[in-house]
Parts: structure tokens; sequence; C-alpha cells
């Protein structure tokens, strides 16, 4: 748990964005966890983890309030609705991890999209902002996937500031941990559910991803972007096919664990 929270806290550092989206998978298929005690501990660890990485941020003053109240507040909203969603049963188990998995790859494709182009780098000039209504709209699709599949969703939010808000990635970047926190914490109080089966799996992962956040904020000038975009790409279609695999698996243990999908129909 704690090198997995370290290479989590270390993405965060040199990203942003990102880490917690490993972060699932780890506790699903690495600790066992059943996914009603994974997520709200993921919510946590990803709060705890976001707002360490922020205070650098914060002290250099790298957060751009306006997009983050325009992405931000429709993100809060989202993730109220999908915690609430999961909270009544709207969301079984193998959906909460297919819409991981999708997430996961979305955020690949994102991610060496971006590694193609200047986009995204730390020396980009900053473009106009773009339409108010299209980041706030990115806010609650954000906010939704928080909600039901636990990530603070870091991977979606600094594309949208970059390219809807022109910002650049510094801005990005720290904006984006602070609304990873919120998002984050909204998500938790809308589940309902204190994940106490798992918190004795929260201090190796928080003391890890403190030790990889330090190593990521030290190393972070000395590394290439594009490089590094590309590899956790690659980590992150590991993480989307391990966590489908466990979709699968999971919804064939409900279907036969369902009386009803083994009926016989009866005969006249």
């Amino acid at each position: 748990m704690a090198g997995g929270g370290a290479l989590i806290g270390f993405l965060l550092a040199v990203l942003g964005a990102g880490g917690s989206i490993l972060l699932l998978p780890l506790l699903i298929s690495g600790a066992g966890l059943p996914t009603r005690e994974a997520v709200p501990l993921s919510l946590l660890a990803v709060t705890l983890l976001a707002l360490a990485n922020a205070g650098p941020y914060l002290r250099r003053r790298q957060v751009a309030p306006r997009p983050a109240l325009l992405l931000g507040v429709p993100a809060l909203a989202g993730s109220w609705i999908g915690g609430t969603l999961v909270k009544h049963g709207q969301v079984s188990e193998p959906i909460q991890l297919a819409v991981f998995t999708a997430a996961a790859l979305v955020a690949a494709w994102l991610l060496s999209s971006r590694s193609r182009s200047t986009v995204g780098t730390a020396t980009a000039a900053p473009r106009p902002g773009g339409s108010p209504l299209a980041l706030a709209g990115q806010g609650v699709l954000v906010g939704l996937l928080t909600g039901i599949a636990g990530v603070g969703g870091g991977f979606a939010i600094v594309p949208a500031l970059v390219l809807l808000a022109g910002l650049p990635m510094s801005l990005a970047s720290g904006t984006s941990l602070i609304l990873i926190a919120t998002n984050s914490l909204v998500a938790l109080a809308a589940l309902g559910h204190w994940p106490t089966a798992g918190l004795p799996l929260l201090g190796p992962l928080v003391v890890g991803g403190l030790v990889g956040a330090i190593a990521g904020q030290a190393l972070a000038p000395h590394l290439s972007d594009r490089h590094l975009r590309r590899g956790f790409a690659a980590l992150l279609v590991g993480s989307a096919l391990l966590t489908g695999a466990e979709a699968l698996e999971r919804q064939r243990s409900l279907s036969a664990a369902d009386p009803a999908t083994h009926a016989v129909p009866h005969q006249p």
C-alpha cells in the first residue's frame, strides 16, 4: 500500500492530476476490498493527498479562482448526484467498475494526445478562455465520475482548464488539486458511508503518498512532460484492463447468485 501511495503522490505532484485514478484498482484488486469499501476509502485518501500537494501551488498563488468556480461548482453538484445514486443502490458494483474502466481509457487517450502536442507543457502560453458553459458541462461530468467511481477527476480537470479556460499548466495543476480535494469530500459526504474496514490501509497510503509527493516536487523540473505522460497513459491502460476484468468477474458472480437468471421456464 505504501508503494502504491508513493506512486500516486508522485504523479499528483508532477502532473497535478491522474494519480488518484490508480487508487481504486489498487484497493480492489491489490487489497481485495469490495467496491463499497474501496470507493469511500479512495475518496478519503485522494482528498488528503491532493491537499498535501496543493500547498506549494497555494504558496506560489498558482490557483485561478474564476475557472475554479466555473468548473468546480457544477462538479460539486455532479459529485453529490453521483454519490447519492450509489448510496441508494441505483448504480451496481459492476457498473461502478465499468465507469472507472471507461474513465481510465479516456484519461490515457487524453494524456497521449497531449503528449504529442505542445498543449499542457509548463512553458505553453495561456490562451483566451473558452465558453463558460462548456467548462461548467465538463465540471458536471467530472463530478458524476467522482461520485460514482471514487476518483478525483484531475485527469479531466487539467485538460479542461488548459483547453477550455486557457490556463497555463502551472495554474491548471494548482487549481485542479483544489478541485480534486473539494470534489472528493462532497462525494464522500453524499455516499454517507465511512470506510471502516479499509481504514487501516489509509495510514500507509497517506505516508507513502507524502513521500512520493516530496520526491515528485523535487524531480518535477527535471522530468520530460511528454515522456512522463506517455508512461502514465500506458499505466492507465493496464489499470483499465485489470478493472474491466474485475467488473466482468463480479457481474458473473451477481448473475450466478441471482436465482431469476437460472429459473427454468414453466412447461404447460
